[in-house]
């Protein structure tokens, strides 16, 4: 089996706002997303750290997660990630147990070196040591939810003296972990060095041949895993990838144009440096990342479609997250998650088994079960005039 009898479905929240544009009230739109999802019944959420660059303006997932936690029933929310060599291992373990009290075991920790370069050089950290750290970063914040001895650890940028964690989880042993893949294998290294699960932030491909690598990519989680005597759970294998749709594959198309093209110029390519994924007109930028599959976009069937690929791809994975993207009118983009919800996620949720089953066999026995319907009425008209109706 390739996918799970109930896929995760979720967002992906870096979150991303184009420049120029006010910042307290993109911070809003984000927390009414995630009430929007929590009642169309999407899984979970994961918020980003970031501190440069202009387009990603959560600072501190932590305090993102304790607020949307109030304001939501249901939905996991996730740190989606924490940038470990940015903070000092006990102050995270603390911030995440609390976490996970407040939201009563709805919390989730995704880790990761830190993505954006501006970042790492305000702090005046060394970008070569970054995956290094968050290595010797995740080792310790899990000895500090697992173990109730004091730790004395002393590092090159950190140091304990007898430490432990007041509260323990809430969750048992700990909150489920994530450890974020981006570009290099790094990431679903560690993952597997620690048995956690995978956040594939963007789907990978061979540069010359363009074809995703994702198989290769969880071949490293398995080898790792089974290096360092882990396991890992394909299911718990989270994708990442851009999704708009519309009612209309054309309509879909349309919505988003203008603002995928900026996304991927602005942003991707203009203020983070990244190499042209196309170097084509900006209009055309949505086309061409829909025909390579790096973006899905069009109506429910399309957005089935590209899930199936994924899945043919990468030998199977238990959740997709939308990579979220301002790039359509605010309703639109609301209406894009809904159709999602109602018409994409029964697909793999087998929440449709017993009424598809119900309705066939209704046809199948239409003709009997009307005639019996029928000789009901004749037989109630039959009962009224005898009694002198």
């Amino acid at each position: 089996m390739a996918l799970p009898d109930r896929m995760k479905f979720g967002i992906f929240l870096g979150p991303f706002h184009r420049v120029g544009e006010n910042p307290t009230l993109a911070i809003d739109r984000d927390l009414e997303l995630i009430q929007w999802l929590d009642y169309l019944g999407f899984d979970e959420a994961w918020i980003g750290e970031h501190h440069s660059a202009g387009w990603e303006i959560i600072s501190s997932p932590e305090i993102f997660i304790g607020v949307a936690a109030e304001r939501t029933r249901h939905i996991a929310l996730g740190t989606g990630v924490i940038s470990l060599p940015y903070h000092h291992p006990l102050m995270v373990a603390n911030r995440m147990t609390q976490l996970d009290h407040m939201t009563r075991g709805r919390v989730m920790f995704g880790v990761g070196p830190g993505a954006l370069p501006g970042d790492a050089y305000m702090m005046g950290i060394d970008p070569t040591t970054q995956r290094e750290k968050m290595d010797e970063a995740l080792g310790i914040i899990l000895r500090l939810f697992t173990e109730t001895e004091p730790i004395t650890y002393k590092s090159d940028w950190f140091e304990l003296n007898e430490a432990m964690l007041q509260i323990r989880p809430f969750q048992r042993p700990h909150m489920p972990i994530a450890v974020a893949s981006v570009q290099s294998p790094a990431g679903v290294a560690l993952a597997g060095k620690y048995g956690a699960s995978v956040l594939t932030i963007t789907v990978p491909r061979d540069p010359s041949s363009g074809q995703s690598n994702l198989r290769g990519l969880w071949d490293v989680a398995e080898e790792s895993a089974a290096e360092h005597g882990q396991t890992v759970d394909r299911f718990d294998w989270r994708l990442t990838i851009p999704i708009h749709l519309a009612e209309d594959r054309d309509l879909a198309f349309e919505e988003a144009r203008l603002g995928a093209g900026r996304f991927l110029r602005e942003y991707t390519e203009a203020t983070n440096g990244r190499e042209a994924a196309f170097d084509g007109p900006l209009e055309q930028v949505i086309d061409h990342m829909a025909e390579t599959g790096s973006w899905i976009i069009g109506t429910p069937d399309d957005c089935v479609e590209g899930i199936r690929r994924l899945e043919e791809q990468s030998g199977g994975f238990g959740g997709l997250l939308v990579q979220t993207i301002d790039w359509a009118p605010r309703d639109r983009i609301l209406n894009s998650y809904e159709l999602l919800a109602r018409y994409v996620m029964p697909q793999f949720q087998g929440s449709l088994a017993g009424i598809e089953g119900s309705n066939s066999w209704a046809r199948m026995r239409q003709k009997d079960l009307v005639a019996g319907r029928v000789r009901a009425i004749d037989r109630a008209r039959q009962v009224y005039a005898e009694r002198g109706g």
